[in-house]
C-alpha cells in the first residue's frame, strides 16, 4: 500500500509543480505579448509616417512641376 501512496504523491507533486510553473510564466506570456503588440503598432505607425512623406513629396515635386509649367507657359 505504501508504493500506492507514493505513487499518488509523487503525481500529485508533479501536478503541482506544473501549476505552478504555469502561473510563473502566465506573467512572462503576457509581457511577451504587449511587446509584440507594441512592436506591431510601432511598425505600422513607421508605416503611416512613410506613407505620408513619400505622399508629401510627390504634391511637392507635383506642386514644383505646375509652377515651372506656369512659368513657361507650357502644361
Amino acid at each position: 500500500m505504501a508504493s500506492h501512496n507514493q505513487s499518488y504523491k509523487a503525481g500529485e507533486a508533479k501536478g503541482q509543480t506544473k501549476e505552478k510553473t504555469n502561473q510563473m510564466m502566465d506573467p512572462a506570456k503576457e509581457t511577451a505579448q504587449a511587446a509584440k503588440d507594441k512592436a506591431a503598432q510601432t511598425a505600422q505607425a513607421a508605416k503611416d509616417k512613410a506613407g505620408q512623406a513619400a505622399q508629401a513629396a510627390k504634391e511637392t515635386e507635383q506642386a514644383a512641376k505646375d509652377k515651372a509649367a506656369g512659368q513657361t507657359g507650357q502644361a
